[in-house]
């Protein structure tokens, strides 16, 4: 999938989110201060000890202090929890991370959620929408773009449908949909 070179991590755009969910924590584990975590992001090097995450709706940062798995969960420790009452609190808390945290990634790489918002064409110019959601399928990501009728649109995200992307300009260019009727 086409991404961004950026010097900053996160996107420019005005809407880039300050937070980004990384996961969501379990039932605490042990007696010891560690709790489960269900990981979404295939991104590990933020969840290794030193970073800060952030808990919950308030985003209360904590440094982590260690990691392990445990099966499919990942086990966390943070530096300012040393006991099962205290880090039970936060138990189905969701945990972020800073988007400006992110790595920098190489050039025309983007980060999903920098593509959501863009305004997506057609190589022959018809307006199809914008890329309002991105669906991670086995094979490879499909974008949801929505007309300005409400008319959805799946578009496979493979270098042979994804033409361009033009962040200065918000836009992405698609190549012609021989089947596409415009959502008529």
């Amino acid at each position: 999938m086409p991404r961004k070179n950026r010097k900053n991590a996160g996107s420019k755009q005005i809407n880039e989110p300050a937070f980004l969910v990384v996961g969501k924590l379990r039932r605490a584990h042990g007696v010891q201060g560690e709790i489960p975590m269900e990981v979404y992001t295939r991104m590990l090097a933020l969840l290794e000890p030193e970073n800060v995450v952030y808990v919950g709706e308030t985003y209360q940062p904590f440094t982590i202090d260690g990691n392990r798995w445990k099966q499919d969960l990942l086990l966390l420790k943070f530096e300012e929890i040393n006991d099962r009452e205290t880090v039970s609190e936060l138990t189905n808390s969701l945990v972020y991370v800073k988007s400006e945290d992110l790595p920098v990634l190489p050039d025309d790489e983007y980060y999903l959620h920098e593509l959501i918002g863009l305004k997506v064409t057609q190589d022959d110019g018809l307006y199809l929408g914008i890329l309002t959601e991105i669906l991670e399928t086995g094979a490879n990501d499909v974008y949801l773009i929505k007309d300005d009728l409400g008319k959805e649109v799946l578009i496979p995200a493979t270098e042979e449908m994804i033409l361009e992307i033009d962040m200065a300009q918000e836009t992405m260019t698609v190549a012609k949909m021989e089947w596409y009727n415009g959502g008529k």
